[in-house]
Order: structure tokens, then sequence, then C-alpha cells
């Protein structure tokens, strides 16, 4: 029997379904962690100001998507997506890094590559640029 809430085992869908159509559900139920969200262009994101040369700050824009903000210098801006790509937990802005807390894999604040697993591909960019003092979405 299955509580509600819980998930079922692989091996279980499989008996109870037949083969073919359990592989169906789990494909189903399973999330694509290479499909990211992405903030509309135009989005304010913070004020540049919010931000020091060499500093990330993890926001939420109003419809839900959560981006990584990085200053790279006096009017270089730049945004990655904050999901890991590992399992898809929000990655948290670090001194040196944007780390996720869930399984510890460590993103480059540059560029989004991968400074250590288990995530194996690099957080995805999104264009951004600085208007009116503040750090926009294109």
């Amino acid at each position: 029997m299955v509580r509600p809430g819980s998930c079922l085992a692989r091996r279980q869908v499989l008996a109870a379904t037949g083969a073919g159509a359990g592989l169906l559900a789990l494909a189903a139920c399973t999330e694509d962690r290479n499909a990211v969200d992405a903030p509309e262009a135009g989005v304010v994101l913070l004020s540049v100001n919010e931000l020091e040369v060499g500093q990330a700050k993890v926001v939420t824009t109003s419809d839900g998507v959560e981006v990584a903000v990085v200053r790279e210098g006096e009017q270089e801006v730049r945004a990655f997506s904050a999901i890991c790509t590992h399992q898809g937990c929000t990655v948290r802005a670090e001194e040196e890094d944007l780390h996720c807390p869930c399984h510890g894999s460590k993103f480059a604040l540059t560029d989004g590559s991968v400074i250590s697993g288990p995530a194996e591909e690099p957080l995805p960019e999104f264009p951004v640029g600085i208007q009116d003092g503040n750090v926009v979405t294109q």
C-alpha cells in the first residue's frame, strides 16, 4: 500500500503496471533538470548598488524564476539560473562561489561553470544589463 504523498519505487510501478506503461509513467513524473525557466526581458532583478564588485546575490522574480546575479565590475553584471543542474535545488551565493546546499555542488561566479560536483553541467546564463542603476534582464 502506498501512503498519500509518498513516491512509488520504480520496481513497484513496473510490477503494478507492466513494463511499458510503468516506464511511461516514470518518464512523465521525472523533471527535466536541463529545462530552465528564464525571466522575461525587462525584469528588474535588483539595484546594482545592492552588490559589491565580486559579490553575488540570489533573487526571485515576481513570476518565481530564481536568478543568481553577479557583479563583475562597476558596470559589469552577469546572471545565471539559481537552480542547481544536479537535482534542482536553489543555490546560495557565497563569497567565492555559488553553492548548492543539497548535495554540495559549487559553481564559479565568473561563468557558472562547475567547480565541484556532483553537478556536471554549468548553470545556464541569462542576458542582463544595467539600466537606470538596476540589473535588468534583456
